[in-house]
């Protein structure tokens, strides 16, 4: 591989996150500006808190605010080489960079958000916009990208479509997130075009990051019983993946994660350590750094998908997720600290549980 070329590169929106901390939005008189993305904060976590060298392919508007998401990226490390920069206007006419106002969770108050995507820079991409086969010719391992992009408007999807394809002929691993996931809101017409979407996709991922949003019961949710037989039915739906995974977390009402779960032709299904007790320190994300852990795991387990698989090298790869699903949207900060994974400390099996809090995970991050 090229020293300089990407590890793992990702294809989603940028956008500027204005965080009201533990208050509500609408209460808040000063914020702190983030930037944030699905696919986006999966490789900013796989750069500060893993230490892999990742790319975003995005656009932005040339403007002063696409300018302070650029100033962002490039502060968590994340190339931006593979950005393009569309020309912008003081009244956002020709595109905008798109701004949500984000709500923490606590207890029993869920997350929330509130923000405006139509128009936005990275909507408007289309098939052929981007030279894929430039982007893969340099040894990338990994490609990521997921149905929140690809459903930002009409012309999306194909961009995602071509991507995942060309990836694949230069024999780059590709994942892929559903946007349906357990209980997503909407109406059913609604969860049904994106299902259709997700499937479409789908076809093209080696590994599927929230399998279950694959499946027509994924508005009502699967218990946690049928989740064997759901994975293995997902399979069918997309026999050429190598990897199926999912969360097995009840963490709706108390902020908990509690493990996860996997299959892959090789092993079965696989499900990670029970971790009781485990809870999840922001929830906003919790599902990107699930994916970011998965991805690293596999990375290192694995030179090549299901080859070199086993029900052991799964089992760690899912503890890795567990544990940084665990650290949500704050896994970029803590990766700030070197210690043992390589940087922040996670690693598979550092556990310890107490009859007061149940199981607890140990960062035993060192230095700065």
């Amino acid at each position: 591989m090229n020293r300089y070329s990407p590890q793992v590169i990702a294809l989603g929106e940028v956008m500027l996150r204005f965080d009201s901390g533990k208050g509500h939005a609408h209460a808040s008189r000063s914020l702190q500006v983030w930037v944030g993305g699905d696919e986006y904060n999966i490789i900013r976590s796989l750069r500060g808190c893993f230490g892999l060298w990742t790319a975003i392919v995005t656009a932005l508007t040339d403007s002063p605010v696409g300018r302070i998401v650029e100033d962002l990226i490039l502060q968590s490390g994340v190339d931006t080489l593979l950005v393009r920069w569309v020309p912008g206007d003081a009244a956002g006419h020709r595109a905008r960079a798109r701004r949500s106002f984000a709500e923490r969770s606590f207890g029993t108050r869920d997350v929330s958000g509130v923000g405006a995507r139509a128009g936005t820079a990275v909507s408007r991409l289309r098939k052929g916009d981007i030279d894929w086969d430039a982007v893969f010719a340099d040894g990338t391992r990994w490609f990521h990208t997921g149905g929140v992009f690809a459903c930002l408007s009409e012309t999306t999807v194909g961009v995602a479509e071509e991507a995942m394809a060309v990836a694949r002929r230069h024999g780059v691993t590709v994942s892929y997130t559903p946007i349906c996931r357990p209980g997503t809101p909407g109406n059913r017409s609604r969860i049904d075009r994106t299902r259709e979407t997700d499937l479409r996709l789908a076809q093209h991922a080696d590994v599927v990051v929230g399998a279950l949003g694959l499946t027509a019961t994924s508005h009502v949710g699967v218990r946690t019983d049928e989740v064997p037989d759901v994975l293995a039915h997902v399979a069918k739906l997309v026999p050429q993946a190598t990897v199926l995974a999912t969360t097995l977390h009840e963490q709706q009402p108390t902020g908990l994660s509690n493990s996860s779960a996997a299959w892959s032709a090789p092993t079965g299904v696989v499900t990670s350590p029970e971790m009781p007790g485990l809870h999840v320190l922001d929830r906003i994300g919790s599902a990107d750094g699930f994916a970011a852990g998965l991805i690293y795991g596999l990375l290192t387990v694995a030179d090549t998908l299901p080859a070199d698989l086993t029900v052991t090298s799964l089992q760690r790869a899912l503890a890795y997720a567990t544990a940084h699903g665990a650290l949500g949207g704050f896994v970029w900060i803590i990766g700030r600290t070197r210690g043992r994974c390589p940087r922040c400390g996670v690693r598979p099996g550092r556990w310890s549980r107490s009859s007061r809090s149940g199981w607890r995970y140990r960062a035993t991050a060192s230095g700065g």
